[in-house]
Order: C-alpha cells, then structure tokens, then sequence
C-alpha cells in the first residue's frame, strides 16, 4: 500500500539516451549531413570574424577545426554508415548518427527533434562542439 493515498506519477526517465540510430535513407542522410556541415561552416566562419584563435577549412568534405591551444578537430561524413566522425583533440575519435529523439510510442508522430548522437554514451555532436569548441550551430532541426 503506498506510503499516501494520492501518490505522485512515476516519473518517467527523461535522460533515457538513444541506444539506435534513426532509420533514414541515404538521400535524407546526405540531405541532413550536408544541412549540418553548412550550418556548422557558418557558425565557424561567423566566430572566426571575433576570434584571433580559429582557423577553419573545409575541402573535399573533410572539415578541419584547428585551435591553437587544443590542437585540431576533424568532421567527415561517413556516408556507408550514414554517420560524421569527429576527431577531437579533447575527447578523441566518436562516430554520430542520426537520432530523433521524442517520437516513441507515446508521444505524438514528428514533434521528435533530432541530432548527431555519439550512441555510446548519448553525447550530442551540436553541445560537444559548443563546450570544446565555442560555436553555436543555429539548425532548427538540432537543439542548442
């Protein structure tokens, strides 16, 4: 018998972390990744105008990050695997898919908002490269 007689709901587990990536075709994951990149070289290039300390390139897919004092990250799409790796000078090697998050069985169909998602232990590619790196990407798809 619980402990009152108008016990509160269970909370649910809201830090649940994705363990699977979203099912997307291979059109909309070049569509997405592609979208990301841009977004990301943006943001990169508005930071560069404000900081002496980053220099970014982007050739051949291949995005180069390089800060002096933390060393130089790397961003490649991966499309095989429908994946970006990143190579961090911080927080080493990780591969992200492409996660929406928000749209399980109990809530309503594409009011999900989804991510690059490191699947091992749940880090978001868009607030990794915020805390490492200092840049905001402003994709309305991607939370901040």
């Amino acid at each position: 018998m619980p402990e009152s007689e108008n016990p509160p709901p269970k909370e649910s587990d809201a830090s649940e972390r994705p363990t699977v990536p979203t099912d997307i075709s291979t059109a909309e994951y070049h569509e997405r990744s592609d979208q990301y990149f841009d977004t990301l070289v943006a943001g990169l290039e508005a930071e560069q105008e404000k900081r002496q300390d980053l220099d970014i390139e982007f050739s051949g897919g291949v995005l180069e990050i390089t800060i002096p004092s933390k060393g130089t990250y790397v961003l490649n799409k991966q499309p095989p695997n429908k994946q970006i790796w990143l190579s961090s000078p911080i927080t080493g090697p990780k591969r992200f898919d492409w996660v929406v998050m928000g749209e399980s069985q109990n809530q309503k169909e594409g009011a999900g908002i989804g991510d690059w998602i490191y699947l091992r232990d749940g880090t978001s590619l868009t607030q990794l490269l915020k805390k490492e790196v200092g840049v905001e990407i402003r994709d309305e798809s991607v939370p901040s």
